[in-house]
């Protein structure tokens, strides 16, 4: 074989590892970094997680261009561009989200970002935060083992700025007392275990079906605040 021949299949070799890693990502795996404290103690700052796209349904990209880039220019051209919602395909799910499960979705007021928490009660279900407890059609929701309260201080209910945490719909409540609130149809309501800590549904509202990412299976590398290996939480399962 020519030089030039193993030149152009070593090329290949590389696109075509490309191609499939991307396709992995987009409609299997995917990869994603906790960023901040909402599901502390369940989840850390650094927790690095494997997600499964394909249980709630794989999507078609609604974005396409340089990877890890999207909102960003290169000499003032866009690095890519917006599929149109008519070419955005969303395969059958083998599943849905249900109260207790663990998430990824794409945050309401951004798509561009996603976020992770845990679902408390799904469409038609009813949700009440009475000082700080949780109630879903009446019923105390189930406590995550590691989940905390940071902030001994409750909110009243007809103080929605109490702490800086504003509801997201006038009337609701507070942060510490929320509700009753009824779930759309098709749509989740998400909390953080973190719960004085969470920018959630208490304060920009239930996630659309549409906006639902994937299921977070097993957190393949930890790191702290010093870059150090916290040994003891590789390969564990999220739930």
């Amino acid at each position: 074989m020519k030089p030039a021949e193993k030149y152009w299949d070593g090329i290949k070799a590389i696109l075509i590892a490309v191609l499939v890693a991307l396709t992995l990502r987009q409609f299997v795996i995917a990869a994603y970094k906790i960023p901040t404290g909402s599901m502390e103690d369940t989840l850390l700052i650094g927790d690095f997680l494997l997600v499964n796209k394909f249980a709630y349904g794989a999507q078609t990209p609604d974005w396409i261009g340089i990877p890890f880039t999207r909102g960003h220019r290169i000499l003032g051209i866009p690095t890519g561009f917006d599929v149109p919602d008519w070419l955005h395909i969303r395969f059958p799910a083998l599943t849905k989200p249900e109260p207790y499960d663990i998430v990824v979705f794409k945050y309401p007021r951004d798509p561009r970002l996603e976020y992770i928490k845990r679902c408390v009660a799904v469409g038609g279900q009813t949700i009440e935060v009475v000082n700080k407890e949780v109630f879903v059609d009446g019923k105390p929701f189930p406590k995550p083992p590691k989940m905390k309260h940071i902030d001994p201080y409750i909110i009243a209910r007809d103080d929605p700025f109490g702490r800086g945490f504003q509801v997201f719909q006038p009337g609701l409540g507070s942060r510490d007392n929320f509700g009753p609130y009824t779930v759309p149809e098709g749509h989740y309501f998400m909390m953080g275990d973190n719960r004085d800590n969470s920018s959630d549904s208490r304060e920009w509202g239930p996630v659309p079906p549409q906006n639902i990412v994937g299921k977070p299976l097993i957190i393949y590398l930890s790191l702290n605040s010093m870059y150090n290996i916290r040994w003891n939480r590789l390969g564990m399962v999220i739930r």
